[in-house]
């Protein structure tokens, strides 16, 4: 098993992310996205009230980035 991730974790979160969703388009991707599919994801363990707009965009920046520098 994987390191458990947790929101602290945007990072990794964003790499399982990219790799669940290949070839998304990140502008029709929305908090709200991030939050299911980061909660769905098989490693995460944390507690889904700690999440916040400043997380889930944290998120959202990192897998961006890996994108635009792949």
């Amino acid at each position: 098993m994987n390191e458990p991730l947790t929101w602290e974790s945007t990072y990794a979160i964003a790499l399982v992310l990219k790799r669940e969703h290949p070839g998304i388009d990140m502008e029709t991707v929305t908090l709200g996205d991030i939050q299911r599919w980061t909660l769905a994801l098989e490693d995460f363990d944390d507690d889904p009230a700690l999440v916040n707009d400043e997380i889930l965009s944290a998120i959202y920046q990192d897998w961006y980035e890996e994108i635009l520098h792949e």
